[in-house]
């Protein structure tokens, strides 16, 4: 099947592996809930639901919480594991900051793309858990300013809540 109208999903001539934050949205392919399950029992004086993850949801979480052991000079800096998709922000820098992990070194691999970054988490996921989950690609906000981060922060703080209160768990930021 041609897929010759298929929308680009990438910035074109953008280095996705230059410094930045970029805001990641991963979805299971056909919006299937495999990873994680939200009930509305969480803590009930702040009204925050629990986010309970499934087996295939911890082992992508295992794999998430390794990008900043793998890459050089890329971290995860928040993320959320939704039933049916996972949102996440990657920071890529080309220089280590040592005060952070203690002062010890990351693993040798140097700064990859956004995509192959992301592509190895989904393939390494798929090997384990023995099928693949995921919907084809990803979609990518390149942040561009402190207000943006901190919006998209409190969007993936929310995102539980959200998915809660919004009977057709279409929660979408912007």
């Amino acid at each position: 099947m041609e897929h010759s109208d298929r929308k680009l999903n990438r910035l074109q001539n953008y280095d996705y592996s230059r410094n930045g934050l970029y805001f990641i949205t991963i979805c299971t392919k056909d919006r299937i809930p495999y990873l994680s399950e939200i009930h509305d029992v969480g803590n009930a004086a702040l009204g925050v639901p629990i986010v309970k993850l499934t087996e295939y949801g911890e082992i992508v979480n295992d794999n998430i919480k390794k990008i900043n052991e793998i890459y050089r000079y890329v971290s995860v800096t928040k993320y959320v594991i939704m039933p049916d998709h996972i949102h996440m922000i990657l920071f890529v820098s080309d220089f280590e900051d040592r005060f952070v992990n203690c002062g010890t070194p990351r693993a040798a691999f140097p700064t990859k793309s956004v995509s192959q970054i992301i592509n190895g988490l989904k393939s390494i996921s798929t090997k384990q858990i023995g099928f693949s989950i995921w919907q084809k690609s990803f979609h990518d906000h390149i942040i561009r300013n402190e207000k943006e981060f901190l919006e998209i922060c409190d969007y993936i703080d929310n995102n539980p809540i959200n998915w809660v209160n919004d009977i057709y768990n279409q929660n979408y930021w912007r």
